[in-house]
C-alpha cells in the first residue's frame, strides 16, 4: 500500500515538477501539464494514460487496482487505489504519466 508522501515523493522526485492544486487537492505538474492527481478520496490517485484503449486494459487486467467513474468516460485517465499498489508499480505509473505530458526537450533529457 503506498501514501500520500509515497506520491508526492515520486511525482516531485521527477525533472521539472511541481505541485500545485487542483480542484482542491494535490495534482502534480510537468511544465504546465497535470499528470497526477489525489482525489478528495485521499487514497485514489488519477494518472493519465495512452489511451482508452489503455485505460480498459489496466482495469480488465487488475479491477482491484485500477477504476474509473462516469466523469472519466471519453478520457484517456485512470484511477488508482493506493491499498492495492505497491511503491514500485506507483512510480512506474507515475514515470509513464510524466512522460505522456512531458515537453520534449525535457524528455530528451531525461533520457540522457
Amino acid at each position: 500500500m503506498v501514501t500520500e508522501d509515497d506520491v508526492r515523493r515520486i511525482a516531485l522526485g521527477l525533472p521539472e515538477t511541481a505541485e500545485r492544486p487542483m480542484y482542491g487537492t494535490p495534482a502534480f505538474y510537468v511544465k504546465a501539464k497535470w499528470f497526477a492527481r489525489i482525489r478528495e478520496e485521499g487514497d485514489v490517485l488519477v494518472v493519465p494514460v495512452a489511451s482508452e484503449e489503455h485505460k480498459r486494459e489496466l482495469i480488465a487486467a487488475a479491477p482491484g487496482s485500477f477504476f474509473t467513474l462516469p466523469h472519466y468516460d471519453g478520457h484517456a485517465a485512470v484511477l488508482v487505489r493506493f491499498t492495492a499498489v505497491d511503491v514500485g508499480e506507483l512510480a512506474e505509473l507515475l514515470t509513464d504519466a510524466w512522460r505522456l505530458r512531458a515537453p520534449k526537450r525535457v524528455l530528451e533529457t531525461f533520457d540522457g
